[in-house]
């Protein structure tokens, strides 16, 4: 049978949830609900119930929350990228601070001290480094759009912005974008404009035909900026867009491109070519300089990183009689902030040009205490591994969303470090480790920080140590 739709009237949305969504509770049931902030007194069209939840979107706000706020993008609603711009920025503090809570609150069991205040953005736009945009045959088009080729009027359908959120083949096209500083938008509207006018054929997502597929563009706080053209093949077309970004824009320092002919946008095991500038830009954070390539990862809020960085560095407590192991060490980031105050510094990652990446910037900053190593955590790290590189005096660990493997918990309860330093993009899976952990230490230190403002996201440091 289907579901039939119906409404709740006067529904005061209380809490803030996953995934961007708002919270309610009506008649004992949890009501998920997008586009609405805490506050707000709606009526909610439930479009899907379960047994404990339901799911509604708002019908009409009757009475708006006193920290509802009015979104600085115009794109705010169709694009899925700032989900809480219209919640004032102390109130997303807020609640990043009480997702850490209750996540430990309702999936952990251990005990915590009271988590210190967020760390809040410096920036709360143009916050991030890099953006990828996609390049579509065929944008989203609005009700006024639809209604404009109804009547027979010619509009512009090729775009180049960002998927749509649940819609693989969707793409918004974006006309400003509040992420990212200038000349991003420039960049990209120059480059969308360009190939309309010279026909030249963007990505069909749908059937994989078309030229032009993805654009990054990353920018240091060096003032070095990097655009990678993605393109389904290297022929005279793309070379007129390169020669184009190359004549239009040079303060361009790394222009790249990369064919890709795959059935998907990953492009970190493809080949990346220079077209013009360096191979790379520089990054600086404190007084060390990374090389970022087109394919390394750096963290995309560059201030932010420093400071959570930062963090883990004070909460670990390096002597220069310990043996540091950074799990999940990425480019070496961390590896090798922390590398001068230790005996020495082993760090493991899964992708190898990482591995590469991390090795260099050690090279770079004259850091000699450096060992890096690729391969899956749960297999790298061993007893026969350890024995091989010396017992760590302190871990630290920043997992991906999942979190660390059971296997790596349970050689770090072996191996038993006196510290553990846990960096979480996910507060939730970081509880169920910390539990595991709970056995042999004892979380001393809590510090959540806002990385992604305008989103849910929020990174968490916690000091671990042995009982």
């Amino acid at each position: 049978m289907k579901f039939k739709q119906y409404t709740i009237e006067n529904l005061e949305i209380t809490d803030a949830g996953a995934e961007g969504k708002a919270v309610a509770k009506h008649e004992g049931m949890t009501i998920f609900i997008s586009g609405v902030v805490p506050g707000d007194v709606i009526d909610a069209l439930v479009t899907k119930k379960k047994k404990t939840y339901a799911e509604a979107r708002c019908a009409r706000i009757i009475t708006p929350s006193p920290h509802r706020i009015e979104p600085r993008c115009e794109h705010f609603g169709t694009c899925g990228g700032c989900k809480w711009q219209m919640l004032d920025y102390q109130q997303q503090l807020f609640y990043k601070q009480k997702q850490v809570t209750d996540n430990f609150q309702h999936l952990g069991h251990f005990e915590y001290p009271e988590p210190q205040p967020i760390l809040a953005s410096e920036n709360q736009y143009n916050y991030r480094n890099k953006l990828e945009y996609t390049f579509t045959h065929q944008r989203w088009l609005s009700f006024e759009d639809m209604h404009a080729q109804q009547e027979g009027k010619p509009i512009e359908i090729r775009g180049l912005g960002f998927h749509v959120p649940s819609k693989f083949d969707k793409v918004l096209d974006i006309e400003l974008c509040h992420l990212q500083a200038e000349p991003s938008n420039k960049i990209r509207l120059a480059v969308r404009d360009f190939a309309i006018k010279n026909d030249i054929p963007f990505y069909n997502l749908r059937n994989h035909e078309g030229l032009l597929r993805n654009m990054v563009i990353r920018m240091s706080s060096t003032g070095e900026l990097m655009v990678v053209l993605v393109v389904t093949d290297y022929n005279s077309q793309a070379i007129s867009v390169l020669d184009f970004l190359s004549e239009q824009f040079p303060e361009i320092t790394s222009l790249q491109y990369v064919v890709n002919q795959k059935m998907n946008d990953s492009t970190s095991d493809l080949e990346f070519k220079t077209y013009k500038g360096q191979a790379f830009m520089m990054e600086k954070m404190g007084d060390l300089h990374f090389k970022v390539g087109p394919a390394s990862f750096y963290q995309t809020n560059s201030r932010q990183a420093f400071r959570l960085y930062s963090v883990a560095k004070e909460f670990a407590s390096v002597t220069p009689e310990d043996v540091v192991y950074d799990l999940y060490t990425g480019t070496g980031t961390i590896a090798n902030f922390v590398a001068r105050d230790a005996k020495k510094v082993v760090g493991i990652e899964y992708v190898e040009a990482a591995i590469e990446d991390a090795k260099v910037n050690s090279s770079i900053n004259n850091i000699n205490n450096t060992e890096f190593y690729a391969g899956d955590m749960a297999k790298v790290l061993t007893p026969e591994f350890i024995r091989e590189h010396g017992t760590p005096d302190i871990v630290i660990t920043d997992p991906p969303r999942n979190g660390m493997h059971a296997d790596v918990v349970n050689q770090l309860l072996m191996t038993a470090p006196k510290r553990i330093v846990y960096v979480s993009c996910n507060p939730a899976t970081q509880a169920r480790d910390l539990t595991l952990l709970d056995e042999k230490y004892k979380v001393m230190r809590i510090q959540p920080v806002d990385m992604f403002p305008h989103t849910q996201h929020v990174e968490n440091v916690v000091l671990l140590e042995k009982r």
